[in-house]
């Protein structure tokens, strides 16, 4: 179902959205080589209930874990366990968290040591596909617009655009309408006119190789079908008026 959120909304999913990116800031201060992905998990979720939030994955369909963490080939859904980070290794943490019945949802893309150049070029890339996406996040516009944008920036590096996993929207519950895909087909229509009051989380999944992917025997992880490098970047947006609101990012430099 597709919502539209008054202003008082938007200011109550900001809450969720400053704890959601605290999260990912506490994770990027953690992310080095030893420490487990479960370890990191662990450490997220009690954060998030510190503020009387909660782990908006955690049982999210059967998920086990609160965070979603994956590492190099993993494009998303890694489940957290014993796995030690590596010196070269790029890990995705995927965060979400409710309070007051809002969500937020993000990611980022960290790089553990000394990764590859090839390796940090894929996370700033695909950092940059997000944000010629949102160029595009305005009143009037739809959006195979944003579409269009990620897909054309991660392809011009010869990169792969992950078509099985896309955006969403997101407020009172985590994965709501519409579907935000970052890759574009004209067979697909021009998809829905952006309006004030939406509330997006887009989130390029960008392969290094092949666009195709896979899903491991345990039912979540997905990875690249070539085993190539993945990276993901993801905020929860609202459309204005005029610019969109990065809700998830308050605290960093955009």
């Amino acid at each position: 179902m597709l919502t539209i959120k008054t202003k008082s909304e938007i200011a109550q999913m900001q809450k969720a959205c400053t704890i959601t990116e605290k999260t990912l800031l506490l994770l990027r201060d953690m992310v080095e080589v030893g420490i487990t992905t479960e370890a990191l998990d662990k450490e997220a979720r009690r954060f998030i209930e510190s503020f009387g939030a909660v782990p908006s994955f955690l049982n999210y369909n059967g998920y086990p874990k609160s965070v979603c963490i994956s590492v190099n080939e993993q494009v998303v859904h890694g489940i957290p366990d014993g796995y030690k980070l590596r010196d070269g290794d790029i890990v995705s943490c995927d965060v979400g968290a409710n309070i007051d019945g809002y969500h937020g949802d993000a990611a980022r893309t960290f790089i553990v040591g000394n990764a590859s150049e090839e390796a940090k070029k894929l996370v700033q890339v695909t950092r940059e596909s997000f944000f010629h996406g949102i160029e595009f996040a305005k009143v009037g516009n739809r959006i195979s617009d944003i579409s269009k944008a990620i897909q054309a920036h991660a392809e011009q590096y010869g990169y792969g655009v992950v078509r099985d996993l896309i955006g969403h929207g997101v407020g009172t519950r985590l994965h709501e309408k519409p579907d935000i895909p970052n890759y574009y087909v004209p067979r697909m229509g021009l998809g829905v006119r952006l309006v004030e009051g939406m509330t997006l989380a887009i989130e390029p999944m960008i392969n290094m190789g092949t666009f195709a992917v896979n899903i491991l025997k345990n039912g979540w992880t997905v990875v690249s079908a070539d085993n190539s490098l993945s990276a993901h970047y993801e905020n929860t947006i609202a459309i204005t008026d005029g610019e969109p609101i990065i809700l998830t990012m308050q605290l960093e430099d955009a």
